[in-house]
């Protein structure tokens, strides 16, 4: 199945989102008192390098992103990076309790075409088990996330230019979420960062730190 938009990493990774505005780059650290934004970066995109999520001239976008880990002064070289754009599908679908991983990933390949309107072998495709069905007991909710291949493709590419190795693929509203949960814009700011303009840039970082905070999954 697919990248894995939801497996765990421990890894540290750095927090690449891309989209059409241009690219915004974190790095995190983490200690006893919470999250701490190490380093973060802003880059501009060249007009029509990225447009609705889909990246139309790879070079350009993995100049860009080289210039952004060259201005972030990282030795960090994993990153993840998110998918977006109307290829990319999220359904929450019931399943029986008590199928293992092998199994479910089989019901989910025999029955993908009720979910997804992509020939199976061009999409990208992960789940995850939320919990326990509200409809009854012996069912469970698993939330199912697919792109199309080349999405994924295309954004591992980028890095690739940039020196940098693909380490998780991600949702980009998965991502958000998860940044928001954690209040991101709280994270204390490094000695590379600027605090006063941290708090300034915070609020359009989110996707990018989610990205990131992804290196400390449990």
């Amino acid at each position: 199945m697919g990248k894995g938009f939801f497996r765990r990493k421990r890894d540290v990774v750095l927090g690449v989102d891309i989209n059409d505005q241009g690219i915004k780059l974190v790095e995190l650290g983490r200690s006893a008192q919470g999250f701490s934004i190490q380093g973060y970066v802003t880059q501009l995109l060249p007009a029509h390098a990225m447009v609705d999520g889909t990246l139309l001239d790879l070079a350009a976008a993995g100049r860009a992103l080289h210039q952004a880990v060259s201005r972030l002064h990282s030795g960090a070289s994993l990153a993840a990076v998110a998918v977006s754009g109307p290829s990319v599908i999220t359904r929450v679908i019931e399943m029986a309790a008590g199928l293992s991983d092998e199994e479910m990933a089989w019901q989910i390949q025999m029955e993908a075409d009720q979910y997804i309107p992509y020939p199976l072998d061009e999409v990208a495709l992960d789940f995850q088990v939320r919990g326990s069905s509200p409809q009854g007991a012996g069912r469970v909710e698993v939330l199912l996330a697919a792109c199309l291949r080349e999405q994924v493709e295309a954004r591992e590419a980028v890095l690739a230019l940039a020196g940098l190795v693909t380490r998780v693929v991600d949702v980009e509203a998965f991502a958000l979420e998860r940044a928001c949960l954690q209040d991101f814009a709280s994270f204390t700011p490094g000695h590379r960062v600027d605090g006063a303009q941290w708090a300034v840039d915070a609020q359009g970082m989110g996707v990018a730190c989610g990205l990131a905070l992804r290196s400390f999954a449990g």
